[in-house]
Order: structure tokens, then sequence, then C-alpha cells
């Protein structure tokens, strides 16, 4: 099986600490599927965007977007995601900016609520995709 890394310099990657190298992929295709690393709410120089709930989802949604727009595919071929909210209560805000990314044949979904690692992160989201070509 051909593992490929996946890379873009249009979604953040994290670094260790006095070090050049990532310490996770952004994303791995594996067997002709790709598995997007969980993505929180850091613009691609490393800074948490501004705002709540809405707009940490759509900072998400689009680094995770441009990860898969490096693996050539797009959002329309997630298969599945896992939503990972700080609070529970923001259920609404996420779906209503998620169902913006999906608005045909939405992929399956699981929520769940989580403590993320920093106080400022209100969600967490990965996917799985299957490109059709």
């Amino acid at each position: 099986m051909d593992k490929v890394i996946i890379r873009t310099d249009k979604a953040p990657v994290t670094k260790a600490p006095n070090s050049t190298r990532p310490i996770y992929s952004q994303a791995v295709k594996a067997g002709g599927v790709i598995y997007v690393a969980g993505f929180v709410a850091f613009d691609v120089t490393g800074k948490l965007v501004p705002g709540e709930i809405k707009e940490q989802t759509t900072q998400v949604m689009e680094n995770i977007k441009a990860v898969l727009e490096a693996a050539g595919s797009s959002m329309a071929d997630v298969v599945k995601t896992t939503v990972y909210l700080k609070d529970v209560k923001d259920f609404a805000g996420m779906n209503e900016i998620f169902k913006t990314y999906f608005p045909e044949d939405p992929p399956c979904r699981v929520t769940v609520g989580v403590t993320l690692p920093l106080p400022e992160l209100l969600i967490e989201i990965d996917a799985i995709a299957v490109p059709s070509s």
C-alpha cells in the first residue's frame, strides 16, 4: 500500500519547539483514502482567528478544504467527519456553518464534547475523504 503525506502552505501546521519539522501530517493518503488531521481555528500563520463558534468553524473548514485540495480532492469527497466541541451548546452555530460546506449529500458525522488543548479553542474537526477519481 502506498502512503502519501499531504502538505500545503494554505493550512496551518504545528511544529515541534525549536524545529522546522511538523509534529503531525496535515493529511495522509493511503489505499485511495485521504485521512485529514484534526484542525482547529488557526490560520496559516498559526494565529487563532478572532470570533466565536461560527468564525472558528469557518476557519477549521477552510483548513480542511485546503488540505483536501492539496491532495487533489474536495469537500464533496468527504465521507466522514468527527467534530470535537468544547461546549455542546455551540452545536447549532457549528452546524449552521458546517452544512454550508456540504450542501448536498453530507458526510457521516460524529460530534462529541471534549476538553481541547487550549482554553480559547472552541472546535476541532477531522475528516476522511474518498476521491471519486
